[in-house]
């Protein structure tokens, strides 16, 4: 088992998941709201933890599908217990190696997508399983412009790849996505890189055919 899956097992048993839910919780719905959803849509959460993203927009109106994957099997059996709609489901993979035959409207990932063994490859799958038209929503914390959070590599001792907001750019350009990027800070928190730097959403759109 390599050792992303290994830490994140071990924090669906201590609790750690429900804390990353309250951490990332204020920023992640913040951007969650400025995406129009106001026609019939499916969902995909990429690194969903517990699958509280894939519970709320579950919920939603116009929600067909709402789906998450993760490479932790325990953080995976946690979400299934809490499915409380028909339209959530749940899958045990990683986005390199994941094979589903439908595409989705809206792709989503907080703090995970810098843990793939390669960003190239997972972001070329990610755009794979777009629609036409579709967007996929990458938030992170952990990027080189925000210094503060660097340190989470050596603390955590796993694989997490550090690159810059003018990379991450091009990652996603390189994939063939149209690029967007945006601050979403809490100027109420008493962290300063959280009132300063924020979280970093990169938008990328799939081209119409």
């Amino acid at each position: 088992m390599d050792k992303v899956r290994k830490t994140f097992d071990k924090w669906a048993n201590n609790g750690r998941a429900e804390e990353m839910e309250m951490e990332h919780g204020k920023n992640v719905l913040k951007f969650l709201k400025t995406i129009p959803r106001v026609q019939p849509f499916t969902f995909l959460d990429v690194g969903c933890g517990n699958g509280w993203v894939v519970r709320k927009i579950g919920n939603e109106k116009y929600c067909k599908k709402s789906t998450g994957i993760d490479k932790s099997k325990k953080m995976i059996n946690a979400a299934k217990k809490k499915i409380d709609n028909k339209r959530e489901e749940f899958f045990h993979t990683d986005i390199e190696s994941w094979e589903y035959k439908e595409k989705f409207d809206f792709i989503f990932s907080m703090e995970s997508l810098y843990y793939a063994d390669s960003m190239e490859i997972a972001l070329e799958k990610i755009y794979e399983l777009l629609k036409p038209g579709g967007q996929f929503f990458c938030g992170t914390d952990f990027y080189a412009d925000n210094k503060a959070t660097l340190r989470w590599a050596k603390i955590m001792k796993i694989q997490m790849h550090s690159h810059s907001k003018k990379e991450w750019k091009g990652f996603f350009k390189d994939a063939g996505f149209r690029v967007k990027t945006k601050h979403v800070k809490d100027l109420q928190n008493k962290k300063k890189w959280k009132r300063e730097y924020g979280t970093l959403f990169i938008t990328g759109t799939k081209p119409e055919k």
